[in-house]
């Protein structure tokens, strides 16, 4: 019988750390240009001064901020997942899945390393 694993090796954890943290620096950073675009930021321009606005330019320009307003919250979301994914990292509970408790695929972590459930868990919720 062969003795299943019941967490990832220290090296894994490690090999993960990093992986998770390049994520949380990327999409940190896609916040910000996401944040930077919803505020306006990058546009001085006189286009909200302008008397000649139309109202399809306006309707357009609402729903723009609306979108990224949204793309923020998700993205904002998204961080928190990675955040406390190295959380689970350093406490060694990284990678176990929480319906199951076994070890979520490797693979499947390297791709979505805020998994906390494995495949199998999640056909079961189907």
């Amino acid at each position: 019988m062969v003795d299943e694993a019941t967490r990832y090796s220290d090296a894994d954890l490690a090999e993960f750390k990093e992986i998770i943290l390049k994520k949380i620096e990327k999409a940190q950073a896609d916040l910000d240009l996401i944040k930077s675009a919803y505020m306006n930021d990058l546009n001085n321009g006189t286009d909200d001064t302008s008397p000649t606005f139309k109202a399809f330019e306006e309707g357009s320009e609402t729903m723009s901020k609306e979108a990224n307003s949204q793309l923020a919250i998700r993205q904002e979301k998204f961080i928190r997942d990675l955040k406390n994914a190295l959380f689970r990292v350093e406490n060694k509970t990284y990678g176990i899945c929480k319906v199951t408790g076994k070890l979520i695929n490797k693979d499947r972590l390297k791709i979505v390393p805020h998994a906390t459930m494995s495949i199998e868990a999640k056909n079961l919720q189907r």
